[in-house]
């Protein structure tokens, strides 16, 4: 039983993103734009907010790429860089908050495009059945091309 009180009082058993997403603390832009210096640098990734003051010393591209961004959105420049996984993964790691609501931004890979399914089967299948006149000599066409450029490298 012991051992049993033990294990749920352990945080580590429950993986770190799962106890970030359960309670983000919301901030505004402008308090991110305040941690601007080495001793408290945040900067905003895809609407999280992240202090890296702790990193700043061991980031691989030195700490003047992080202070470039510090108090700012750096989902640009970090998605240029093209961090690796275990990068992504690391940063969860100095998550401190998400961007309220009213100031999020909506980035180029949150957009997804609207498919519209066509129900109407039928009229579905009978626009894709329907042949032009020239659609029998495409194929044709193309392997007499490729027949030809065979012939010419060949005995060139």
């Amino acid at each position: 039983m012991a051992n049993i009180a033990l294990l749920d009082k352990r945080p580590s058993l429950i993986p770190c993103s799962f106890r970030i997403r359960m309670s983000l603390k919301q901030i505004t832009l402008k308090e991110v734009s305040e941690h601007n210096s080495m001793k408290s640098l945040w900067f905003v990734i895809g609407n999280k907010v992240y202090d890296v003051t702790k990193f700043v010393d061991e980031h691989p591209g030195g700490c003047e790429v992080l202070l470039e961004q510090a108090g700012k959105d750096a989902t640009e420049a970090f998605e240029d860089v093209g961090h690796s996984t275990d990068a992504r993964a690391m940063k969860e790691e100095y998550i401190v908050g998400e961007i309220v609501e009213e100031e999020r931004k909506l980035y180029s890979y949150d957009k997804k495009p609207q498919q519209k399914w066509n129900t109407d089967k039928d009229k579905d299948n009978k626009v894709r059945n329907q042949n032009g006149p020239l659609d029998a000599l495409v194929t044709p066409a193309l392997i007499a091309i490729a027949i030809a450029l065979v012939y010419y490298l060949l005995l060139a």
